[in-house]
């Protein structure tokens, strides 16, 4: 059976050391970051069974754009194991354009982080970025952060209410470190075309657990929740593991571990 993570982050190799030290800053977790942040390390994964990944990175910068989005696109076209997604930034300055040539590179989708790029989800800028890409190419967004607002699910809410075309994946269970609230508010608002939305379970074991996993991807629906890492903060296989011991069913591990990636990224996983 294939298996994908349908959320981790490469770095090129002279600059993710510093990449991994930064995002450790920024979560809190310097000490514990599972992986190196580059493609081999990544690859070494598939010695447990992983065949996939869906890959991205994050533009903090509007300059960082192009650079990013070529680096995915080159590491996908060395590796076929790779489904790339490009970056955005709000003050990128054409986006249209940008979108355009992520097409031609072959990229499936996009990945925007509204926390570590300082900009609201639902911010005029971006609404414009999803109107380009609506219809078009599915977005994973970080979602949730007890610390901030930007990322927030109630955002979330605006956006699927505006673009109801628009294939959305809340990583982290809609609500990094509030899953359960996360869960509350998507569901507890309605937006047309609510079978657009998926979940990725990333950075999200530490905290749940196997038993409330089990409970959460039984809430969502185990048609819209997808495997993943969210690599290099934590280790593929052992996130892997986690979920194949939850006690999901069979038919449950199929969806989870790679039928939702291959419907939600639109790349036929063989």
């Amino acid at each position: 059976m294939p298996i994908v993570d349908a959320h981790a982050h490469i770095y090129p190799e002279k600059i993710a050391l510093k990449a991994v030290e930064a995002v450790g800053r920024f979560y809190g977790v310097e000490q514990t970051m599972a992986g190196k942040g580059s493609v081999d390390d990544l690859l070494t994964h598939k010695e447990a069974g992983l065949t996939h990944f869906i890959v991205h990175s994050v533009a903090t910068t509007p300059r960082s754009v192009p650079t990013i989005n070529s680096f995915i696109a080159e590491q996908c076209a060395q590796h076929p194991e790779f489904i790339g997604f490009g970056t955005m930034h709000h003050e990128f300055e054409d986006m249209e354009a940008e979108v355009e040539r992520a097409i031609e590179l072959g990229l499936h989708g996009f990945k925007l982080h509204p926390d570590t790029q300082e900009v609201n989800m639902d911010d005029p800028r971006l609404m414009n970025f999803y109107e380009i890409i609506a219809g078009r190419l599915p977005l994973v967004v970080h979602t949730g952060d007890y610390r901030y607002d930007y990322s927030s699910p109630y955002r979330l809410i605006n956006i699927l209410k505006t673009f109801p075309d628009l294939v959305v994946n809340a990583a982290h269970l809609a609500g990094w470190s509030v899953y359960d609230v996360g869960y509350d508010i998507m569901h507890e608002n309605s937006w047309p075309n609510p079978e657009r939305l998926y979940v990725d379970a990333s950075s999200s074991f530490t905290w749940v657990g196997r038993r409330h996993m089990r409970e959460l991807v039984r809430m969502w629906g185990a048609d819209r929740v997808m495997y993943g890492s969210d690599y290099p903060m934590w280790d593929p296989t052992h996130e892997l593991n986690e979920m194949l011991h939850c006690d999901l069913t069979n038919d449950e591990l199929e969806l989870v571990l790679w039928r939702n990636a291959e419907r939600f990224s639109g790349v036929q996983i063989k």
